[in-house]
């Protein structure tokens, strides 16, 4: 096992530049959609929470304007 040696591979520096460039651009397109696809599912929660809140709320405001009516009622 000792003998064995790790195979040597000599590339052009112009065609490795070149394949490093694809490699960016290749990865930049990747966070650029893994983003967007995280926008996304953070828009959707955001939208979730927001209808959560939106119903509690109304349901509080109601609940306070049947309790205001019923005290108007035992007044008059």
């Amino acid at each position: 096992m000792s003998d064995e040696k790790a195979p040597v591979v000599i590339v052009d520096q112009t065609e490795f530049n070149a394949v490093m460039k694809r490699l960016d651009k290749i990865d930049e397109k990747i966070e650029f959609v893994g983003s967007e696809i995280a926008q996304r599912i953070g828009k959707k929660i955001g939208r979730d929470i927001g209808i959560l809140y939106g119903s509690v709320i109304g349901l509080l405001l109601f609940l306070i304007y049947i309790s205001v009516s019923s005290m108007f009622r035992l007044i008059h």
